[in-house]
């Protein structure tokens, strides 16, 4: 099991800055996605880390080792792509045995590894077809096998899922992590999907604009997000965030509910919400509004319970409340966390 650390890392495509000083260290053995909109440096940071980009400035060590200068296939570090790669002319064998006979491994030594490998992805039966007789989910398997079969000390997969469709993707999602915690090589994942990113994650790294915003627990990006991009990115739907003074105030829409449906309580926030929408969506509710008073972008959004859909009305103003302990506040200038304040 590896530790990938690297130390301000930019990248600069002429007057472009698509890294600008990332810090960033793994934990031994763990699964960490990095995910952030389209275009905002993660790929060019994995093409860095993996040596197919040289950086602008800063470095990339594993183990303690500086590997900035190293090429790629002396960094020992195995990346699986979008496009996973496949030679159309070769065998799922010879290419699953491809980075093997690229070192000079033995026949016998390729051979029971390219097994081990197959038994793992449960491809074995698949070893004398070609790529183009395969399914997007198996070929994504192949990819995987030729990645696992150098046994490297650190796996970078660059959103190895996009082409799928939905319901293989889920379960490739599951193939993946297992095959992780099977293995226990330390993993770097690349997606744009918020819920992919939080789902397989021990912790998740959301990037921006070249820059690393927050790194934490799927969990602790959820509930305590560091400023308003992470609080808008994490989530399905997102963070309700609105503008009050000089501060702004968000919550969860599950955290918003009509003030008849719940248990009366002096601790909570209180919102007059035009409810404009409600859209039913099979395992819940949504509630679209605007909140009145003194908030600007003012637009809500809540997930209704069960209980509390014949208590909301369209096109009716209506007392909403949020517990106090579960608003977060950040600085309007900045999109910082900021303190508490009176609403």
């Amino acid at each position: 099991m590896a530790v990938l650390e690297v130390r301000e890392l930019a990248k600069h495509f002429g007057d472009f800055k698509a890294l600008k000083g990332i810090d960033l260290t793994t934990r031994e053995g763990e699964f960490l996605t990095i995910v952030g909109p389209s275009g905002c440096g993660k790929t060019t940071l994995m093409r860095s880390i993996a040596g197919l980009e040289k950086p602008t400035a800063g470095d990339v060590f594993l183990n303690g080792r500086l590997i900035t200068p190293l090429p790629p296939r002396a960094r020992n570090i195995a990346m699986v792509f979008q496009s996973y790669a496949l030679y159309p002319h070769m065998s799922v064998a010879d290419n699953i045995a491809f980075p093997l006979k690229a070192r000079g491994a033995v026949k016998a030594e390729q051979e029971r590894l390219i097994r081990w490998a197959a038994g793992i992805l449960g491809i074995e039966g698949l070893l004398h077809r070609r790529p183009a007789r395969l399914s997007g989910g198996e070929k994504q398997k192949v990819a995987l096998a030729r990645a696992i079969v150098r046994k490297p000390s650190l796996f970078i997969f660059d959103e190895p899922l996009s082409s799928l469709d939905a319901q293989v993707r889920a379960v490739a999602r599951s193939e993946l992590r297992q095959l992780h915690d099977r293995t226990g090589i330390t993993t770097v994942y690349v997606t744009h999907d918020q819920v992919e990113a939080i789902g397989l994650g021990d912790r998740v790294a959301v990037m921006q604009a070249g820059v690393l915003r927050q790194i934490g627990s799927p969990h602790e990006l959820y509930a305590e997000p560091a400023n308003t991009f992470v609080a808008g990115f994490i989530g399905t739907p997102p963070m309700n965030l609105l503008e009050h003074g000089a501060t702004i105030v968000g919550f969860r829409p599950e955290h918003l509910a009509p003030r008849a449906a719940v248990a009366k309580s002096d601790d909570v926030a209180t919102f007059q919400v035009r409810v404009t929408r409600i859209e039913f969506l099979g395992s819940e509710w949504l509630a679209y509004g605007n909140a009145d008073g003194e908030f600007r972008n003012a637009k809500v959004l809540c997930k209704l319970r069960q209980e509390a859909i014949g208590k909301v009305k369209v096109g009716e103003v209506q007392e909403f409340v949020v517990p106090r302990s579960l608003l977060r506040f950040f600085d309007i200038q900045t999109g910082m966390r900021t303190a508490a304040a009176p609403i």
